[in-house]
């Protein structure tokens, strides 16, 4: 059976969901996020453009009571509190060695030999996709119906230590924590520029 794809707009509704009406949470509900939602959010996201199919994220998902203390020891004061109620937090990490996996995921061409003897373009390329799929965790986080709460408020090299430890060439990028937010917690609406502030038609 052939796929049919439609030139058409996700729903108004869906659209508030994922961008206009979602927020960045400080607190959260009292309630779980199952395993099968993590699952759900990483097949998601998985599927998303990054640069030659590079697959250079590494997410832990910190969700026993005694990695978010580990976790939360890494980061700075205003973020402790963040990290011990979220019910999941997505460490989003990168790995330096990501082409070691491209002859499968990018069969197309030798892309591995794109990468080999250049570790400084390897950690800006695995450093700009796994900032891509972070973000693409946001989107599939909030399109399943959670909340999200990005946090660049760590100790990095403490992070990496503690969750990355037992493979040096895995690095920490940011934070986010992942639950249903608390709406008393969050502060109004900051302003958002119009097109013309910021972009250019060339």
């Amino acid at each position: 059976m052939t796929k049919q794809f439609h030139d058409t707009t996700l729903s108004a509704d869906a659209l508030d969901q994922v961008f206009r009406e979602a927020r960045s949470y400080n607190g959260w509900l009292d309630k779980e996020v199952s395993d099968d939602q993590i699952h759900a959010i990483y097949e998601l996201l998985k599927m998303a453009p990054t640069s030659a199919n590079m697959q250079p994220s590494r997410i832990i998902w910190v969700k026993s009571e005694k990695a978010k203390k580990k976790l939360a020891d890494c980061a700075s004061e205003g973020n402790t509190d963040k990290i011990l109620t979220a019910p999941v937090t997505a460490i989003i990490g990168y790995d330096i060695d990501f082409h070691e996996e491209l002859p499968w995921l990018f069969p197309h061409t030798d892309a591995k030999s794109w990468f080999e003897g250049d570790e400084e373009g390897r950690k800006e390329g695995a450093f700009r996709n796994s900032s891509l799929q972070g973000a693409y965790l946001m989107i599939a986080a909030r399109a399943i119906g959670l909340d999200c709460g990005p946090m660049s408020g760590f100790d990095a090299d403490a992070v990496d230590k503690a969750f990355f430890g037992d493979n040096p060439r895995h690095k920490t990028n940011f934070i986010c924590a992942i639950g249903y937010g608390d709406a008393t917690t969050i502060f109004d609406r900051s302003p958002r520029p119009d097109f013309d502030k910021f972009n250019t038609i060339a």
